[in-house]
């Protein structure tokens, strides 16, 4: 299940990102478990990457991993940061939800190539 909030006036296709979510979650056997996708402003997304992260500026996506029973977490998007850098909202949000299965592309080189590839088959079968 997702919980989809957008909090910007981008318009947002709920059911997209609610069946990318169920793709993803489910091939990573974290079907029964619930996250949340914000859609927040370029000022917002600055003020979370400097409080959790401690980096100024915009980010594109943030995940948060709440690590509650049945609840694996949250991915925050700003929109207006994915459109500056000229990416897929889509892609940016399996990115977000792969970190809050445990994938760290910082971790090291053969983590960063094992998130790589588990990105792109789920973007494969997204449809």
């Amino acid at each position: 299940m997702i919980e989809i909030n957008n909090l910007t006036r981008s318009p947002i296709n709920g059911k997209t990102f609610s069946t990318v979510a169920k793709k993803v979650l489910s091939g990573e056997n974290r079907g029964t478990e619930t996250l949340s996708l914000a859609f927040v402003s370029k000022p917002e997304i600055s003020r979370l990457n400097k409080k959790f992260r401690k980096k100024d500026g915009p980010t594109d996506v943030l995940s948060f991993n709440l690590s509650q029973k049945g609840y694996l977490g949250e991915v925050v998007i700003c929109p207006e940061v994915v459109k500056e850098k000229g990416e897929d909202i889509t892609e940016v949000f399996v990115h977000g939800i792969l970190h809050l299965c445990g994938y760290d592309h910082e971790k090291s080189e053969r983590e960063a190539k094992i998130m790589e590839a588990k990105e792109a088959y789920y973007l494969k079968i997204k449809h």
